[in-house]
């Protein structure tokens, strides 16, 4: 049995590659080293994307673990321009994963690259990976093994999400929600 976990990264400033965690982002990726660090992850893969990369930080310096950047792992581009209507464009390529809007990304494509990114850590982990991505990308890479993972999923997301990959002989078994540790009273 191995487990990968894919976790979408904590609040953003941003939506930029540039962007920084907020303040509250900065607290979210305290408590995610919190609620992953028991975990003896074998390896910490992550999207190079700044927000990403300071969500995975304190895990990495929990575990003393090297974080390896993996450009399968940022975010879809769902178009090359600014969009008005960018949520509808959004829905749409979700019910056809084929359809792109100009300049950007289908799902499809977006897809294969997270699975291929899934693919690599089941083949060098021993037991846990976690990789740090994005909801659009996380989302998709969730459909690919469960169709019913769709738009309303993407739209349900919080910051962070994370979610369990269950996988035995390399083949998916189960998919779980892990709950973030919140503080107590």
């Amino acid at each position: 049995m191995k487990k990968i976990y894919l976790v979408r990264h904590c609040q953003a400033t941003g939506q930029e590659p540039s962007a920084s965690l907020t303040k509250e982002g900065r607290n979210q990726a305290t408590k995610l080293a919190q609620t992953l660090g028991s975990i003896p992850f074998d390896k910490l893969y992550s999207s190079p994307f700044r927000r990403a990369v300071q969500s995975i930080e304190p895990l990495a310096l929990q575990l003393d673990k090297a974080i390896t950047l993996d450009d399968r792992l940022e975010e879809r581009t769902l178009s090359g321009n600014p969009i008005d209507n960018w949520l509808e464009e959004l829905e749409k390529t979700f019910r056809d994963l084929s359809y792109t809007v100009p300049g950007g990304e289908s799902s499809q494509k977006a897809m294969s690259r997270g699975f291929a990114a899934v693919s690599e850590a089941i083949h060098h982990t021993k037991e846990y990976a976690v990789l740090m991505t994005h909801g659009n990308l996380l989302t998709l890479m969730l459909h690919h093994f469960d169709p019913t993972y769709d738009f309303k999923t993407w739209k349900a997301l919080r910051n962070p999400e994370i979610y369990c990959l269950h996988f035995q002989n390399g083949e998916i078994d189960s998919i779980e929600n892990v709950a973030l540790i919140e503080d107590t009273p």
